[in-house]
């Protein structure tokens, strides 16, 4: 009861918040963000699929901690959030709004790792105008996009796709969505996804 509950605040808050942004904590941040205007939708080759073991990595934090994927095999279901780049629109409103739906991530005992190819410190500088955000935040920049390649999620234009990958506590690979670069990916999908997992 208390998931269902909890699913329809998150679902309530998005509906609520509409097409604005949530990142906008003030007018100088929102004149900081580059708008680099519609782009290539997709644009590159999946490596992977769903119940394939997931490649390995080790990255940098902005917290200045190494985190691997390994740090959470037999722990927690991993979910990670690939995002272009910093200092874009449609980036500096996806990750803050997983802080609405922190409580669902708990309470399907999953993690959120975010993953730019984007350097330390420029990732700091944003996250830090982004405000708080609950969940690590990774540095794919060297060897650049090293990640994401393995992934196939590395565009020819050096960033990334948009996409979201779920993985078990196993390390195998359970979701991949890899939306239109413009769009926000669907909150409900995710936690759709997530519920699955805790059926099987």
């Amino acid at each position: 009861m208390k998931k269902k509950l909890t699913v329809i605040m998150a679902l309530l808050c998005l509906l609520l918040m509409g097409s604005t942004s949530v990142f906008a904590r003030s007018s100088s941040f929102q004149k900081s963000i580059y708008n680099p205007g519609l782009l290539k939708p997709l644009d590159s080759m999946l490596k992977v699929r769903v119940g394939d073991t997931a490649p390995q990595f080790a990255l940098p934090s902005v917290s200045g901690k190494k985190i691997t994927l390994n740090d959470y095999r037999g722990k927690k279901i991993v979910v990670l959030s690939f995002v272009p780049a910093a200092w874009t629109p449609v980036c500096s409103d996806q990750w803050p709004g997983y802080n609405i739906v922190e409580e669902l991530f708990k309470e399907h005992n999953a993690i959120l790792l975010g993953i730019t190819v984007d350097n330390i410190p420029t990732l700091f500088s944003w996250t830090q105008q982004m405000g708080d955000l609950w969940f690590p935040i990774l540095s794919d920049f060297w060897p650049h996009g090293a990640v994401a390649e393995s992934f196939g999620l590395l565009r020819t234009d050096g960033v990334t796709e948009r996409a979201l990958v779920i993985i078990d506590k196993e390390g195998v690979i359970r979701y991949i969505g890899v939306g239109d670069i413009n769009v926000r990916p669907s909150l409900e999908v995710l936690i759709k996804e997530l519920q699955k997992i805790d059926l099987k």
